[in-house]
């Protein structure tokens, strides 16, 4: 791609951001990161003998809400949310979501309008609280190393989308390293296929810059989250899961370089 054309891209995905130096690192260090790590703890602790009494998925979800709200409103970093008019969202979808940060789930409890389940990887069981909540909510758990092991999970989340439940999945099968966007791994889609429930593309912009692999640098700044219009699984099978994967991964990548994604709903 010739040097002007990637640039030409890049603006139209990228937000402005502004500059960061000594004193961001500091209020990210000492303020930011403390006080998300008060908020997990607490919430954490105090949701898990309020959810013994009444629907406890349903309670957690909203310990997980209230969790991301106090986030999104600490650190600054306002979200434009478009195309929620897409989709109706009493309905049952799949959500594809690109991963770029660990600050992209505080973005989806707050701005996605419902409750929902997340699909998450095993290692994350192995954080204290964290891991506790994730068991306890009913998110789904995946083993990458290990698929067989996944087989429990992937049938309750089966039984949770003919039920009516939504499911966010990220089909990169983790976070970008650099902020782009990786191919998607079919098997992500075997469930909505499954279920036969469409699939709705959604791209989280800024979050990497937000907050990328590796760092505790919180670096305040717009975002957005843009939502695609649905697509279709009805009549597709397993053999057709890579083709379903190319489809929403082309949708998720127009979404997040601000091109108008040109998906029909059949």
């Amino acid at each position: 791609m010739p040097e002007a054309a990637h640039e030409r891209r890049w603006v139209k995905r990228s937000l402005p951001a502004p500059k960061y130096g000594i004193l961001s690192q500091l209020r990210s260090y000492f303020i930011f990161d403390p006080l998300i790590w008060m908020y997990t703890v607490v919430l954490g602790l105090v949701s898990v003998p309020v959810s013994l009494f009444g629907d406890r998925e349903r309670i957690l979800h909203g310990f997980a809400r209230a969790w991301s709200w106090m986030i999104m409103k600490t650190i600054f970093s306002p979200v434009k949310v478009t195309g929620l008019e897409k989709i109706d969202t009493t309905k049952t979808y799949v959500y594809a979501v690109n991963h770029a940060s660990a600050l992209d789930i505080p973005v989806l409890y707050v701005y996605l309008p419902f409750q929902f389940r997340i699909a998450f990887k095993k290692e994350l069981l192995a954080y204290p609280v964290v891991g506790w909540h994730l068991k306890r909510s009913g998110q789904i758990c995946v083993d990458q190393q290990n698929p067989a092991g996944s087989i429990g999970s992937i049938r309750s989340a089966l039984k949770g989308l003919k039920a009516g439940m939504p499911l966010v999945i990220y089909p990169e099968g983790g976070r970008t390293p650099d902020g782009e966007i990786k191919p998607f791994l079919p098997g992500a889609f075997f469930l909505a296929i499954k279920a036969k429930v469409d699939v709705v593309p959604v791209a989280l912009v800024g979050t990497y810059e937000l907050l990328p692999m590796n760092t505790y640098h919180i670096k305040s700044r717009p975002l957005e989250m843009r939502v695609g219009a649905p697509i279709s699984t009805a009549g597709l099978t397993g053999h057709d899961m890579q083709a379903l994967s190319e489809r929403v991964q082309k949708a998720v990548t127009e979404l997040f370089e601000g091109r108008s994604a040109s998906v029909a709903s059949r």
